[in-house]
């Protein structure tokens, strides 16, 4: 198969990780709600689309990809305590969005956005784990290459039109009523709407303790 740098692929998975010797099951797409996206724009692992982009459609396909390739290591520095301040609206705690195990999204002091998963809330302090929830693993991909083809200029002009900002929802994940690229279902998908998808935010940028709560 020709390797074109923007192709559409849309796939079937299981996605497992090793937890004491044996394979945990964290995530299952189907035919009828598969992953989809275009390669060449960084939605997707590199590694990932590597494995995927030469497969015909109807191939099945069984990879591991280290943590390296994936979500690098876990980092202590990363699960934070901020000040409860830092989410209030309007003078009061956030507490219709700010709870244990709630992901939400924030901001550095450089105005880059990103995703953390609350650990603790407490009296003073909000506990916020701002590592990728597969840091640290070892991910085992097992399905089907439901299509892969070259992608359309319509596809590709509507998915840059996400990417920045001109369509209105998440960059790359259907904000515009499409199935262009990026359905925010996958964990190996670097940016997710449901904020567990990153691949970096914090860990990627070094965050300094400038986070600034938002919705």
């Amino acid at each position: 198969m020709e390797n074109s740098k923007n192709r559409f692929l849309s796939i079937s998975y299981s996605l497992y990780i090793d937890e004491d010797g044996e394979k945990r099951l964290v995530e299952k797409t189907s035919a009828g709600q598969p992953f989809q996206f275009i390669s060449g724009f960084g939605i997707a692992l590199d590694a990932f689309e590597k494995q995927l982009t030469p497969l015909e459609k109807g191939a099945a396909f069984e990879f591991a990809l280290t943590k390296e390739q994936a979500y690098g290591d876990y980092h202590d520095e990363l699960l934070q305590s901020l000040n409860r301040e830092m989410f209030f609206v309007n003078g009061h705690f956030d507490h219709e969005h700010i709870y244990q195990d709630a992901v939400i999204q924030m901001q550095n002091e450089e105005g880059s956005r990103f995703f953390g998963r609350v650990v603790e809330v407490g009296e003073t302090k909000v506990k916020v784990d701002l590592n990728h929830p597969l840091a640290g693993e070892t991910l085992l991909f097992k399905g089907e290459v439901l299509e892969n083809r070259e992608a359309t200029d319509d596809e590709i002009t509507l998915l840059m039109k996400q990417l920045t900002g001109g369509c209105e929802g998440c960059g790359g994940c259907g904000g515009c009523d499409s199935d262009c690229g990026g359905d925010c279902q996958g964990e190996h998908h670097k940016g997710g709407c449901n904020g567990e998808h990153h691949k970096g935010g914090c860990n990627g940028e070094h965050h300094k303790g400038g986070c600034g709560h938002c919705h």
